[in-house]
């Protein structure tokens, strides 16, 4: 294979999108055929990639170092593996979902272009480049967003101005790193975050985890469930912004910079990855809308990742990444499977849905596997993953992180059960007429992530030999051992009962709140929502007060009216009164001297010539 090669996961993508920009509204059944053929010949071009893992291609582009440098190697090929399948699963199943779609043509083309620049972002070897296709997937993302509708455009908005503060700080830290290391070449890059470099990591971050969605730079994903297609969700924050925006933060910390245990950077990429885990679930528990609470999931189980990286131990590391790939997994199939029920009942509403599991068996089967994948349960690749993470929490010494990670495993279950609880389980809802399956293109790729979160967990060494271990080569000490699958097998340590524990916590606690909410699992959550002082506090989440962007917006408003009232009035009040009053007075002076006779006129002629000659006088030196 030639490294020419390599621009083909770029303009192949690309290029579709252009045709179906070009394809007329009126012909469906061509541009469907199309998406799917593409989407699958993109799938096969991952995979012929994947297999050779090891490609370098570079032309000069810009110059002064800014090069079109693209390589490929085991972990960018990884990641544009599961690129291209979430991509193709995501079209098959949008060929009926987004079927009666008003923009279909534009969103068949973002979706493509999203992909496309995804690639490029993934493939790029110089700052200038990743940059380039890391700021136009912003743009698309904000396109797919308005498709939903016309209560979209403000959300769109909002991921926009979120997403280009992420990115900004992250161009700011890519620019110190330039000027300390003198090169834009990604692979030429490996140095200590000390100094004005600890500087740019922090900058870094910022535009990773705001891409991955990580607090408190997710406030558009809950949103975005609302206002966006569900294929969108399901295509974009739960799988392609957590895969890119991971794949840098484990280049940052691996790569650009030397990230030691416990150092600064470390405690920092912890602390954030705690707070997500936590805050993020405790939102996620009282949504009473299926894609909300999905959404709040998507926020908080990137803190696992972040938390796992940030331990600089090679087990979190690792359980880092593989968590980033199993939670595009069974997150895109749980939004999938919210999808589906949309699709049939015309609503994700809680309180509207239940006992869909008779009428929407294959449906109900997916997110179940999925949503005890995401909660931690042996022996899906979510408690692999978890367990890995938690294991390295440990190993740091410090257990508050640990403990951060196990509630947040309680309330993830927590959530889920009541979930699925309201929409598949209890009593048929009368809110909603009798329903059938959704069809095959629909239900068949919740089945295969289904399938592929067994398959990764009751197999674990087959993603983490084939795809996590080899990213770590050369990012540990020599003879250190990188067969992690002792951790996470065994039912007999400690940790993974504590892990047990916790989930048999969170049945309890779901079950408790059932009962107290009169059976109506919906309101399950409310002994939580409800507790004194936490009620405080989740008053003030939904009234957005912890919303930096409301906020922002805010402050901006206090600020305009500030300045307006403070120094425009009293400026236009100086001019239109101050400075009028006093060319009124001299108006009137100037007016009482010209009285029309001609001695007067005479008498100012003769005194202007007099100060005339003395000023001239006086320049000259007279």
């Amino acid at each position: 294979m030639t490294p020419e090669m390599l621009l083909i996961p770029i303009l192949l993508p690309a290029g579709l999108a252009a045709v179906f920009f070009l394809i007329p509204t009126r012909v469906k059944l061509v541009r469907e055929v199309l998406a799917v053929l593409g989407a699958a010949g993109i799938l096969y071009l991952g995979f012929a990639l994947f297999s050779v893992r090891n490609l370098a291609w570079k032309t000069a582009w810009l110059g002064r170092g800014i090069d079109f440098d693209l390589r490929l190697y085991h972990f960018s090929s990884f990641i544009l593996l599961g690129l291209t399948g979430f991509l193709f699963l995501i079209t098959l199943y949008s060929t009926v979902k987004m079927r009666a779609m008003p923009r279909l043509r534009e969103y068949y083309g973002y979706l493509f272009l999203t992909s496309a620049l995804a690639h490029g972002a993934v493939l790029a070897n110089n700052f200038v480049l990743l940059i380039f296709f890391w700021g136009g997937g912003l743009l698309t993302l904000y396109a797919l967003i308005t498709i939903g509708g016309q209560t979209s455009h403000r959300t769109a908005v909002k991921s926009l101005i979120l997403g280009g503060l992420c990115d900004f700080s992250m161009i700011l830290g890519i620019g110190i790193l330039w000027a300390k290391t003198g090169t834009l070449t990604m692979s030429d890059i490996s140095v200590k975050p000390e100094g004005l470099l600890a500087a740019a990591f922090i900058l870094m971050m910022i535009g990773a985890i705001g891409k991955a969605g990580a607090m408190p730079f997710h406030t558009w994903i809950p949103d975005a469930a609302v206002d966006a297609p569900v294929t969108v969700m399901a295509f974009i924050p739960a799988a392609l912004e957590k895969l890119l925006g991971i794949y840098l933060l484990a280049r940052i910390a691996l790569d650009f910079f030397r990230l030691e245990k416990n150092g600064a950077m470390a405690l920092t990429l912890m602390i954030v990855g705690a707070a997500t885990i936590v805050l993020a679930v405790f939102m996620a528990l009282i949504q009473k809308d299926f894609k909300r609470l999905l959404s709040y999931h998507a926020v908080s189980q990137v803190g696992y990742m972040i938390l796992g990286i940030g331990t600089a131990i090679p087990v979190g590391i690792a359980g880092g990444i593989f968590h980033m790939i199993n939670h595009a997994m069974y997150k895109s199939g749980l939004f999938l499977s919210a999808g589906s029920v949309e699709h049939r009942c015309g609503t994700t509403e809680l309180k509207k849905l239940g006992g869909l599991h008779r009428e929407m068996p294959l449906t109900a089967f997916g997110f179940a596997v999925c949503a005890l994948a995401i909660s931690g349960v042996w022996p899906l690749n979510g408690f692999v993953s978890k367990e890995m993470v938690f294991h390295g929490a440990l190993e740091t010494g410090h257990i508050i992180f640990a403990v951060a990670a196990w509630a947040g495993a309680v309330l993830t279950f927590a959530s889920f059960l009541k979930a699925g609880h309201s929409v598949f389980l209890g009593p048929r809802s009368q809110d909603v007429p009798r329903v059938r399956e959704s069809q095959s293109p629909v239900v068949i790729p919740i089945l295969v992530l289904a399938g592929l979160c067994i398959l990764f967990g009751v197999y674990n060494k087959l993603p983490l030999q084939t795809f996590i271990t080899p990213i770590l080569d050369g990012h540990t000490e020599p003879g250190a051992h990188l067969d992690f699958t002792s951790h996470a097998l065994s039912l007999f340590n400690p940790v993974a009962l504590i892990s047990i524990g916790c989930l048999v916590l969170a049945l309890l606690l779901h079950l408790y709140g059932w009962r107290r909410g009169g059976k109506r699992a919906y309101l399950a959550s409310e002994p939580v929502h409800k507790f004194p002082g936490l009620k405080q506090v989740y008053d003030l989440a939904e009234a957005r007060i912890f919303d930096i962007y409301e906020q922002g917006i805010r402050f901006l408003r206090t600020l305009s009216f500030a300045l307006f009232k403070g120094i425009d009035r009293p400026i236009d009040a100086v001019f239109d009164k101050g400075v009028s009053a006093v060319g009124l007075k001299f108006t009137r002076l100037l007016q009482g001297a010209h009285n029309g006779h001609y001695a007067n006129y005479l008498a100012w002629c003769v005194g202007g010539l007099i100060v005339l000659a003395y000023v001239i006088g006086w320049l000259a030196g007279f």
